[in-house]
């Protein structure tokens, strides 16, 4: 079992920076790879950025220069940082993190935390 708990969101003005947090705690000792997803209203769920273990990061185009992933391994903590925020940015994020074989069943999600930005 993997629990996931996010953190930092809010209202923010377009332009503005927010850095959301995603504590992980229970069996992550075989996580293969963490990342945030989002979903915004009448939208589907989609991969913002994600950090595979011993791999490179990858962005969603829109997010890429800026949105940072990084995570803290003594902590436990997975890290998006969001700078230049703007109002298509709107939306619940999501904390993910997966192992092999990457079935649902493998597939841990934290509840999510609300982002807003305002014009």
């Amino acid at each position: 079992q993997v629990q996931l708990v996010e953190s930092g969101g809010g209202l923010v003005q377009a332009g503005g920076s927010l850095r959301l947090s995603c504590a992980a705690s229970g069996n992550i000792f075989n996580i293969n790879v963490m990342g945030w997803y989002r979903q915004a209203p009448g939208k589907q769920r989609e991969l913002v950025a994600a950090i595979p273990t011993g791999g490179s990061t990858k962005y969603e185009d829109s997010v890429k220069g800026r949105f940072t992933i990084s995570r803290d391994n003594a902590k436990n903590t997975l890290y998006l940082q969001m700078n230049s925020l703007k109002p298509e940015d709107t939306a619940v994020y999501y904390c993910n993190a997966a192992r092999a074989p990457f079935t649902p069943e493998y597939n841990y999600w934290g509840q999510g935390t609300q982002v807003t930005v305002s014009a």
